[in-house]
C-alpha cells in the first residue's frame, strides 16, 4: 500500500433483524483487484436467500480476513479495502466562540467512525438508483450511521447527484444538516421512491436491486460424489449446503418446540374449477400471468383468517402475540431445498393481485433472485402440496407461526348431494397448528370458513 492509500475494513453487513451471520460463499473480488463502489466483492449464503455484498466505496481490493466457507457474524471483518488518502487540508483561523463546538464534533465523528461507512444494503441501493455520494449524506442513526430515512431526506431536499451536475459533488455541511433536519416528502411512502435519472449513454449502470442484494444464480443442486466403487459397491454423500443446514435447524427447532396437532377437511371446488376455466385465458392475455387455484384459496384464507384473527399468531413464552398485518407466506419448492416467500399485507389484494404475486415470487424463487424482504414477515404459511400430486399430507409448521395450511390435488370422486349422486371437483385441506396457541374448535371452525369461502365462489365472482 502506498503512503497516499489508507485501509478501510469491510464488515459483513446486517442484512435482515433476523439474521445474525453468513456464510462466505465465494469471493468475486481477489487482492490487487480493482473495486467500484456498489459492485459486488463477495456471495454469501444466508439461512434465508443468497447474496452479494457491494462494495461501499472504489478503491483496490486488499486481504481477505474470512476464507470461503467460513461463516462470519455481523459486524466482524471480511476484508479490507484499499482507498485513496484525502489530502490534509491546512487549518484556517475561525472565531474562538466555535472553537468549543468544532471540538465537540471532532469527538462525535470520532466515536461514530466505526459505524459511518457501515451502510445497510437498503441504504447502498437507494444511493445507487439515485446516483448520491454517500459521503455527502449525514447519518442519524447509531454511531452516525446512514439510514434509509437519511438518504431520502436527502433526496427530498432535491440534493442532486454529483455526477449529474458536473460538480465535484462536494456539499456544505449546513446543506447536510438542512437536507437531514427538514421532513422528507417521502415519509411513510411504500417504496414509491422517485425514479432516478437517466444516466448519460455509455454509462456503466450497476446491477442494484431494490433490496441491495445482487442475486445471479438459481439453487444449485447439490453435490453428489460417488465412493466405494472399488468394492463393488457404490455410496452416495451429498454436501449439506448452508440452506439445507438451515432447513434442518428451523424444522428440528419447530418439531422440538411446538405441539403439533393436525387436522383435515374435504372441500367441493367445482364452482372454483369452472371459474378459473371461465378466466384464466382472458385473464393471462391481460396480466401475462397464469390465474392459478392457489389465488382463489388465498383469498379465502384471508377471509377466514380475518373472522379467526388468532391463527395469525405467535408463542411468546408468557403471551400470543396476534399480528394485524396478514403476511402470507408460500412454500416453493426448488430442486434441493423449500423456501417461503411472503405476500405482505396478502388482505388488501384482490384475487387477481394475489395470482400476479404468486407468479412473481415463484418466478424469483426458482430464478434465486428472491430478496430478504421477500422472505420476513410471514404470519401464516399455505403451501399447494397438491401440485405435484399429494392428496393428504401432515405439514411441519413455519416456525414461529401458529399455522400452516397444505392444498392437496383436486380430485373428481362421486358425492351424495341431496341423495344423488353426483361428480364434483373436491380436494383436502390439511391443517397443522400450534396446540399451545390453537385448539381443535377454533380450528375446526377456522378451516370450515375457509371451505365456506371457497365453496361460495360462483360464476359472478370477479377478480378486481
Amino acid at each position: 500500500m502506498s503512503d497516499k492509500q489508507k485501509l478501510t475494513d469491510v464488515a459483513m453487513p446486517q442484512l435482515a433483524e433476523s439474521l445474525v451471520s453468513a456464510t462466505i460463499a465465494k469471493w468475486l473480488k481477489k487482492p490487487g483487484d480493482p473495486i467500484e463502489q456498489y459492485e459486488p466483492i463477495c456471495e454469501v449464503i444466508t439461512d434465508k436467500v443468497n447474496a452479494e455484498i457491494p462494495s461501499t466505496m472504489d478503491g483496490v481490493m486488499g486481504e481477505w480476513l474470512a476464507q470461503e466457507g467460513q461463516t462470519v457474524n455481523v459486524g466482524e471483518i471480511i476484508c479490507r479495502i484499499a482507498t485513496a488518502s484525502a489530502p490534509e487540508s491546512t487549518p484556517s483561523a475561525q472565531p474562538a466562540g466555535l472553537s468549543a463546538q468544532a471540538s465537540h464534533s471532532s469527538t462525535v465523528s470520532k466515536e461514530g467512525e466505526s459505524m459511518r461507512h457501515r451502510y445497510s444494503p437498503a441504504v447502498q441501493s437507494l444511493a445507487a438508483e439515485h446516483q448520491i455520494d454517500l459521503n455527502q449524506v449525514q447519518g442519524t442513526g447509531m454511531g452516525g450511521r446512514i439510514t434509509r430515512k437519511d438518504v431520502l431526506a436527502y433526496i427530498g431536499q432535491g440534493r442532486p447527484a454529483a455526477a449529474a451536475n458536473g460538480a465535484s459533488g462536494m456539499v456544505s455541511n449546513e446543506a447536510q444538516t438542512t437536507a437531514q433536519q427538514s421532513p422528507s416528502p417521502f415519509e411513510g411512502m411504500q417504496r414509491q421512491t422517485p425514479a432516478a435519472p437517466t444516466p448519460p449513454p455509455g454509462t456503466a449502470i450497476p446491477d442494484v436491486r431494490h433490496s441491495g442484494l445482487h442475486l445471479t444464480e438459481t439453487p444449485k443442486i447439490p453435490t453428489i460424489e460417488v465412493e466405494g466403487m472399488e468394492n463393488g459397491r457404490s455410496e452416495y454423500f451429498i454436501d449439506v449446503t448452508p440452506i439445507r443446514n438451515a432447513i434442518a435447524r428451523n424444522m428440528r427447532q419447530s418439531v422440538s418446540e411446538i405441539p403439533h396437532a393436525w387436522t383435515m377437511i374435504e372441500v367441493d371446488v367445482t364452482n372454483v374449477v369452472l371459474l378459473r376455466n371461465k378466466l384464466k385465458d382472458e385473464f393471462k392475455r391481460k396480466e401475462g400471468v397464469n390465474l392459478t387455484y392457489l389465488a382463489f384459496l388465498l383469498k379465502a384464507v384471508v377471509n377466514a383468517i380475518k373472522d379467526y384473527p388468532i391463527m395469525n399468531s405467535f408463542w411468546a413464552v408468557d403471551k400470543i402475540v396476534v399480528k394485524r398485518d396478514i403476511n402470507l407466506s408460500l412454500a416453493v419448492g426448488t430442486e434441493d431445498s423449500v423456501l417461503t416467500p411472503v405476500i405482505h399485507r396478502a388482505d388488501q389484494k384482490n384475487i387477481a393481485g394475489l395470482a400476479r404475486e404468486i407468479d412473481e415470487l415463484a418466478r424469483k424463487t426458482r430464478e434465486g433472485k428472491l430478496t430478504l424482504d421477500d422472505m420476513q414477515g410471514g404470519t401464516f404459511t399455505v403451501n399447494n402440496t397438491g401440485s405435484f400430486g399429494s392428496i393428504l399430507s401432515y405439514p411441519i409448521i413455519n416456525y414461529p407461526q401458529a399455522a400452516i395450511l397444505t392444498f392437496e390435488s383436486i380430485v373428481k370422486k362421486p358425492v351424495v348431494i341431496n341423495d344423488m349422486i353426483a361428480v364434483r371437483s373436491m380436494a383436502n385441506l390439511c391443517l397443522s397448528l400450534d396446540h399451545r396457541i390453537l385448539d381443535g374448535v377454533i380450528c375446526g371452525r377456522f378451516l370450515q370458513r375457509v371451505k365456506d369461502n371457497l365453496e361460495g365462489f360462483s360464476m359472478d365472482t370477479k377478480l378486481y
